[in-house]
Formats: structure tokens, C-alpha cells, sequence
């Protein structure tokens, strides 16, 4: 089961995402990300409370790397678990979307971007 909150803190929409994404809970990741993107070009995804995402999970990431560098919309994850950052290196991902240790750092790298 999965938790989103979501807070904005202009220019910065952010969304916390906590228990678990799988291929059921997948469409509430993808749902908010979406709504974030519909307003603001500055999104942070904070991953801290988040145990364990399936390959659906990372697949809602994937669909927005190409669209939202059409519309330069900056998103950035942050707090991710050793095992949850295991799984965005290992499928390279890192090197795809902008990932940080925290908050602070990840606003840091949106606005270099």
C-alpha cells in the first residue's frame, strides 16, 4: 500500500511517497506526479519513507523523463533507502533522473538544472 502527500512550497511542488509502490498502487504514483506537472516545473519526490518499488513504480518515473524534458519541467527524487537507490543504479536510472540525498541538495541541483 502506498501513502502520497503532497505540499507546495513555491516554486517547489513536492510529493512524499511512503510504504509501497507495486503494479496496483503504481496509478496513485503516476496520479500525482501528473497533477504536480499540470502547474509546476519544479518537482521534488521524497522517497525517504518509502520500503520498496516494483518495476511498475519505476516505470512511472520512466514515462515522464522525455516529456518532461520537452516542457522543462525539473523533477528530482531524494531520501531514497539503500535498497530503493540499489535498484534505480542498477537499471541506470540515476543517470537519467536528477536522484539526491536530501531536500536541500535536490532543490539545489532542480535550480541548476
Amino acid at each position: 500500500m502506498v501513502g502520497i502527500n503532497t505540499t507546495v512550497e513555491e516554486p517547489y511542488y513536492e510529493i512524499e511517497v511512503s510504504g509501497e509502490v507495486d503494479a496496483s498502487s503504481s496509478i496513485h504514483l503516476d496520479e500525482a506526479i501528473q497533477k504536480a506537472s499540470e502547474q509546476h516545473k519544479k518537482i521534488l519526490i521524497d522517497l525517504s519513507k518509502l520500503g520498496y518499488i516494483s518495476s511498475a513504480g519505476l516505470g512511472v518515473f520512466i514515462s515522464y523523463i522525455d516529456d518532461f524534458k520537452k516542457k522543462d519541467i525539473r523533477l528530482a527524487l531524494f531520501g531514497l533507502n539503500e535498497k530503493v537507490a540499489q535498484v534505480f543504479e542498477i537499471l541506470g536510472l540515476n543517470e537519467l533522473i536528477i536522484i539526491c540525498s536530501t531536500k536541500d541538495e535536490a532543490k539545489e541541483k532542480i535550480n541548476a538544472a
